[in-house]
């Protein structure tokens, strides 16, 4: 196979279990998670229709999430969530992390408080109506 037609190689996933969440406008949710979140886009595809993702790969914190448009005809309905949080633990600045998420349109679901097992950790909802929880080793 010529240089020419080789297929783009996909980045490397990062973490072991990796969230694959479907969510409304993924297009919208993968740029709230750049501003919220500090990710950083590896990958975005572009679905035939010209307005939905089929997939986005984003780095977070050294983890890979990926997420994509629904997809009904694929089998990827768009169904409210089953009682999940997404859990983001970071080494420290807590605080930064969590002000950066509300500021950026996520609601308080849960203050950012120390809690008994000893980390700093409180729950957010996003726009997409997903459920992130945020913690670090208090100090």
């Amino acid at each position: 196979m010529s240089e020419q037609n080789k297929a783009p190689q996909n980045p490397p996933v990062r973490g072991g279990v990796v969230p694959h969440i479907v969510v409304s406008d993924a297009s919208a949710a993968a740029d709230f998670y750049k501003q919220a979140f500090a990710a950083e886009e590896v990958a975005r595809m572009p679905a035939e229709d010209g307005k939905r993702l089929m997939h986005c790969h984003l780095y977070i914190n050294g983890g890979s999430l990926m997420l994509c448009d629904a997809f009904p005809e694929y089998g990827h309905p768009l169904q409210p969530p089953q009682s999940f949080t997404l859990h983001l633990h970071v080494a420290d600045d807590v605080d930064g992390w969590w002000s950066r998420a509300v500021a950026a349109g996520a609601q308080v679901a849960m203050p950012l408080e120390r809690q008994f097992w000893g980390d700093r950790y409180g729950q957010l909802r996003d726009p997409f109506g997903v459920s992130w929880s945020v913690a670090s080793p208090a100090g």
